[in-house]
C-alpha cells in the first residue's frame, strides 16, 4: 500500500470523501457560521441587561473562563468527528496536572515533594495525557469496544485516582513556570486564550487541508468506505483518541495557572458543557460532520449566556438548565437542517 493511500484518501478516489465533497454550499455556511447571528444576539441581550457586560474586564473574563472549555471542546470535538465518545476527558483535566503537581508539591500538603523542574513536570502532564489516549484507543479501536463505555469507565477510575494521589486535597504553592501559561497575559489578554485560539486555528486548517486530517472525517462519515479505500480506520481513531487526550491535559494545565492550584475534583461535570457547545456548534454526535469553527461559536455562545445569566444573580442550576434547553433546541435545529439537506 503506498503512503498516499495509508496517510489519507485523495479527492475524487475514495467514497467517504466523495460523499463530503458532494455537501451543499449552504450546507457549509450553516455549519459554520449559523451561531454568530445568535451570539451577536445574546451580546445585544447582555449589554441591555448589565451595564458591565460590554466593559473590557468583562469581556476578558468570558474569553479566559471559556479558553480552558474551549480547548476541551476541541479535543471532544475531533473525537466525535471521528464518529467516537470520549467521556473521560474531563478526568484528564484532573489526573494529568494532579499527579504532575504532585511530583512537585510538598509532602505536607499532599505532594511527594521530589522537587522536579516545572518544566519536566509539564512535560509528564502531557506523557499522561498521551498514555490515557493511547488505552482509550486501543480499547476502542483495536479491541473495538463500546466507545461510550470504556470511556465511562476510565472517567470514574481517573476520577478515584485523582483522588487518591492525595486523599482528597488540593495541591497549591505551585512554581511559577508550572502555572504561567494559566495566569500570564500576553498583549493585555490571557495567555490560555492565545493558545485556545492557536489550536483551534491550526486543528481547523489540519482537517481541512491535509489527508490525514480528510481522513477523519471520511472514517466519521463512513468507516467501511473509508477502510474499502485503503484509510488505516483503527489508525486514524487511534490517532484522535490520543491528540483529544493530550489536549485535554492541556485544558487542565491552563486551568490549574488560572486557579494556581489543583483541585481534587478539577474538571468535574465539565463533560456535559462540552457536549453542550459541541453540539450547538453543529458537531454531529454520528460523526462525519462539524467544524471547528462552530464548536468554538458554540463555546463563546455558552460563555456569553453563561456571564449574563451570572450578571443577573441567576442561580446557577438554573444556569445549568439553560444549558440543557439550549442543548434541546440546538438537536431540533440540526435534525430540521439535516431534513431540509437531505430533500435538496
Amino acid at each position: 500500500m503506498d503512503s498516499a493511500t495509508a496517510d489519507g484518501p485523495s479527492p475524487g478516489a475514495e467514497p467517504g470523501w466523495s460523499v463530503l465533497n458532494r455537501t451543499r454550499p449552504v450546507t457549509v455556511f450553516l455549519q459554520k457560521f449559523a451561531l454568530l447571528p445568535v451570539v451577536a444576539v445574546a451580546v445585544v441581550i447582555g449589554s441591555f441587561v448589565h451595564d458591565a457586560f460590554l466593559t473590557r474586564a468583562n469581556i476578558i473574563n468570558i474569553l479566559q473562563q471559556s479558553s480552558e472549555l474551549a480547548v476541551l471542546v476541541l479535543a471532544e470535538a475531533l473525537i466525535l468527528v471521528v464518529g467516537k465518545f470520549d467521556l473521560s476527558l474531563e478526568s484528564t483535566v484532573g489526573v494529568a496536572p494532579m499527579f504532575a503537581a504532585w511530583l512537585i508539591a510538598a509532602p505536607s500538603i499532599g505532594g511527594k515533594g521530589f522537587g522536579i523542574n516545572p518544566y519536566v513536570a509539564v512535560a509528564i502532564l502531557l506523557v499522561v495525557g498521551a498514555v490515557i489516549g493511547v488505552v482509550n484507543g486501543w480499547f476502542v479501536a483495536k479491541l473495538r469496544l463500546n466507545a461510550f463505555m470504556v470511556t465511562l469507565a476510565m472517567l470514574i477510575l481517573l476520577r478515584g485516582v485523582t483522588i487518591g494521589l492525595t486523599d482528597g486535597r488540593t495541591l497549591y504553592d505551585l512554581p511559577t513556570a508550572f502555572t504561567y501559561l494559566g495566569s500570564a497575559r500576553w498583549l493585555g489578554v490571557p495567555a490560555s486564550v492565545w493558545i485556545a485560539a492557536v489550536l483551534f486555528l491550526g486543528v481547523g486548517l489540519f482537517l481541512s487541508r491535509h489527508s490525514f486530517g480528510r481522513s477523519i472525517y471520511a472514517v466519521g462519515g463512513n468507516a467501511e468506505a473509508a477502510r474499502a479505500a485503503g484509510i488505516r480506520v483503527e489508525r486514524v481513531i487511534w490517532v484522535v483518541y490520543i491528540a483529544g487526550s493530550v489536549l485535554a491535559a492541556i485544558a487542565g494545565l491552563l486551568l490549574t495557572g488560572r486557579l494556581a492550584s489543583v483541585l481534587s475534583g478539577q474538571g468535574q461535570n465539565m463533560i456535559f458543557t462540552v457536549f453542550a457547545a459541541s453540539v450547538i456548534g453543529g458537531i454531529s454526535l454520528s460523526g462525519g460532520r462539524g467544524t471547528m469553527f462552530g464548536a468554538l461559536t458554540g463555546v463563546v455562545l455558552l460563555g456569553v449566556i453563561g456571564n449574563i445569566l451570572t450578571l443577573s444573580r441567576i442561580q446557577p442550576f438554573w444556569i445549568d438548565a439553560a444549558f440543557g434547553a439550549v442543548i434541546l433546541i440546538a438537536l431540533v435545529l440540526a435534525r430540521v437542517t439535516a431534513g431540509e439537506a437531505e430533500e435538496t
